[in-house]
Order: C-alpha cells, then structure tokens, then sequence
C-alpha cells in the first residue's frame, strides 16, 4: 500500500498552518536551547566576587586571589580554602577582602572574614558586609555523568583584567581523589590531613581552568543551581603548565559538601 500524500488529506490553506506552526516550534525549541547559557551568565555575574586580601601598604591594595559565590542570604561566599590570606591578627594593615562587581566594569571593595573551613574539602565560608549580593542556589542532587556545565571566574587573575569568564563542558566522572607526597617535603598539614582522613569524592569536569578559576561556582546550565565548587585542575609538569598546556581535567567539591559546612556555620 502506498503512502498518500499530505496534500490529498487536507486543504492547502490547512496544510500551510500546520507547516508553519511545526517550522516555529522547531526554531523555538532551538531559540530557548541557544540563549539558556547567555541567560544564566548575565543572570550569575553578580553573585560571583573575586576574593583577596586588602592592604594598605601593599600596591594595588587589593591582591587578587580566587574566585567565590554568594549564598544563603547574599552575605555568606564559598570559595576554596587554600586561597583564603592566612589571618594575621597582629597586623591591622591587611585583611581578607572581596570585590563585588556591580556592572559596567565597575567593582566595590568589600571586608570580609572567616567564618569557617573545610581544610579536608578545601573549601572556605566568609561573611561579607554591605549589601547582600543575589544569592546563588546550591543543588540539593548531585549532578548526573554527562551533565552540561559551565564554570564561572577569573583565570590568570588580573593579568587579563578583572573579568567574569565562563568556560563550559560536562560532568565527564565520579572520582575519589587523596594528595599522597611525593617526598617528604611535600608532607605539608594539608597533605599529612589528607592522608589521614582518607580519599574523598569530587566530580571530575570535562572543561579548562585555569588559576583564578578556583573557588568558582560549577552551574548545571539546564537548572542553573551550583552544583559545585571548582577546587583545580590536573597539570602536566610543572605549574606554569597550567596556563601553557592545560589538560583539560578539572575537579570540583560536590555542592552537597559545601552546604554541609554552611549548615554548621549558619545555626
């Protein structure tokens, strides 16, 4: 039996209303798929601040050192521990710092301080004063293999500029992951820590990084929620091989750790 033809079933004019309506469903479908990412990026750049310290005799004043996010009620930033300026209490003259952007390319200065760690997680909760920045929401299920997601930060710092930058790939694996020394110059705490307590999970990204990318959010591009905390990348010799030949191969600390530590900080 041979299949009839569209045209014999129905009017022309009712063929080309269906045409028509099928033709702008599929451009539409493809409309909302393209602009999802340009969306979130204009939607996020305000919640992720640069992270630093502060201080008077130094130049510039501000030392850029990570990226981080806010949370909660806009004044709480998660970023990675490792980057947070070791408190110096008997000095009055630098302090931890952030840099709110507020559009435009303008940045606002902003004190901060430590309200807590996860030295084994490599992840820091501050406070911030002024303003509560819009905060970003952490995912409540971890993101499945093959998930898209786009990291948000400031690679090479401000050797660029200070600049929001956003690079994008997918969960790619589940890993667990210990920093065992390779000599014994190597056995800093964090590391003598690490061995202790043992390996611990981490979603291992399909995307490039680079310094200044740390302590970023890693957004599920379909929902928009963090469902991550960029720690690092996996480098090929030494660390200038960062920036000259990048792997490829980043890790991030699952967002579930992260509401973890600011659950014991916000009671």
């Amino acid at each position: 039996m041979h299949p009839v033809p569209l045209r014999h079933l129905m009017p022309d004019i009712e063929r080309r209303h269906l045409l028509a309506l099928l033709a702008g469903l599929a451009c539409g479908s493809k409309g909302a798929s393209a602009a999802s990412l340009p969306e979130l990026i204009a939607r996020v750049k305000r919640s992720v601040v640069a992270v630093g310290s502060y201080g008077l005799m130094d130049n510039p004043r501000f030392g850029f050192r990570a990226a981080g996010f806010a949370v909660a009620d806009g004044l709480h930033v998660l970023t990675n521990a490792h980057v947070v300026p070791a408190e110096t209490p008997e000095r009055i003259d630098r302090s931890i710092a952030v840099q709110v952007w507020l559009g435009d390319g303008q940045w606002q200065l902003r004190s901060a301080r430590l309200l807590g760690r996860d030295l084994r997680n490599d992840l820091a909760l501050l406070a911030i004063d002024g303003p509560a920045l819009p905060a970003l929401k952490l995912a409540a299920q971890d993101a499945v293999e093959g998930a898209a997601i786009a990291l948000m930060g400031f690679p090479i710092g401000n050797a660029l500029g200070q600049v929001h930058t956003t690079h994008r790939g997918i969960v790619s694996a589940w890993t667990t992951i210990a920093t065992p020394a390779g000599s014994p110059a190597g056995l800093n705490p964090r590391a003598v820590r690490q061995l202790r307590d043992g390996a611990f999970k981490v979603m291992q990204l399909d995307a490039i990084a680079y310094p200044g990318n740390s302590g970023g959010p890693v957004l599920d591009i379909e929902t928009g929620e963090v469902v991550g905390v960029l720690q690092g990348g996996a480098i090929k010799g030494t660390k200038e091989a960062a920036l000259s030949a990048p792997t490829g191969i980043t890790y991030a600390v699952p967002a579930s750790t992260a509401a973890a530590l600011l659950a014991e900080h916000r009671r």
